[in-house]
């Protein structure tokens, strides 16, 4: 398997009033000393200007990074910083770029419903992004992702059914949203390009995908898990891409929000380590 880390592990995110956010040479510091030798940007900015140079002290690689944009109402703005991050990917060496069809302030807390119109301009504006990503030799990844308008069943099959895009499965936000991502990989394989393992436990997603909580609070109530102490069948979703002959990345997310620095050896980084325990469980 061609394993990652990604700061989300560590609590650093692009959401506004998210939490406390570890310094990068703590979380690339921990990330090394676990084993890996690949992470994902985190938001735009964490790593620095020059990412290589920033990763290199710590042996460490960039595989790609999840760029949210809110397709359905982009200005031009947004679009000139969506392309400067995609640029600031392909310069460090990144392969995959993972989009999110962000809401219109960049939180996660409330369904983006779309009209018509709406819908085609998300698919207009994802077609540009990916012609951006390509003129950088990147590949193209949409994210389903809690609080987008790619979040539930329905819009993930009309993406699929409207848009040749590659996805991102992440098997968190997937179920979460009503799609299992067992059947996705069995149905359309030939789809991802791109995968973010996380375990969730049902009873927290169920609270999320009813609207009794918003993202972050369900994150902060332990809505994520290491792998293998959730509800998510991620020894069937492994099996399965394997058996489909994927041949991308799979990053570690387990989605995480702090309060404060947590004590050596204890909170992220020991999650991260109990996640990868099972994965070598589970392949052998």
């Amino acid at each position: 398997m061609r394993l990652a880390g990604a700061p989300i592990s560590w609590g650093v995110c692009e959401a506004p009033d998210w939490g406390y956010e570890l310094p990068p040479e703590v979380v690339l510091a921990q990330l090394r000393s676990l084993g890996l030798d690949a992470t994902e940007l985190g938001p735009t900015g964490y790593l620095g200007t020059d990412v290589r140079a920033t990763l290199e002290p710590y042996g460490l690689r960039l595989v790609g990074g999840f760029l949210p944009v809110p397709m359905h109402c982009a200005t031009a703005g947004d679009l000139a910083a969506a392309a400067a991050a995609i640029a600031t990917l392909a310069a460090a060496g990144a392969e995959v770029v993972v989009l999110a069809a962000r809401s219109a302030d960049g939180s996660y807390d409330r369904r983006v419903t779309l009209t018509e119109t709406e819908w085609r301009v998300l698919l207009s504006t994802l077609d540009s992004l990916r012609r951006v990503a390509a003129e950088h030799r990147l590949t193209a990844a949409l994210h389903p992702h809690v609080g987008t308008a790619i979040e539930d069943r329905a819009s993930v099959r009309r993406l699929l059914e409207d848009s040749d895009v590659p996805l991102c499965l992440d098997t968190g936000h997937l179920l979460i949203g009503g799609t299992d991502p067992v059947e996705l990989i069995a149905t359309v394989p030939e789809r991802i390009a791109h995968v973010h393992l996380k375990d969730v436990r049902a009873s927290v997603a169920a609270s999320v995908a009813g609207g009794d909580v918003s993202y972050v609070g369900a994150v902060r109530a332990g809505l994520y898990v290491p792998l293998g102490e959730g509800d998510v069948d991620i020894a069937g979703i492994v099996r399965g891409l394997t058996d489909s002959g994927y041949p991308g990345w799979y990053v570690l997310e387990q989605d995480t929000a702090l309060d404060g620095p947590p004590a050596p050896d204890t909170g992220p980084v020991e999650d991260v380590r109990r996640s990868l325990a099972y994965l070598e469980k589970v392949t052998g």
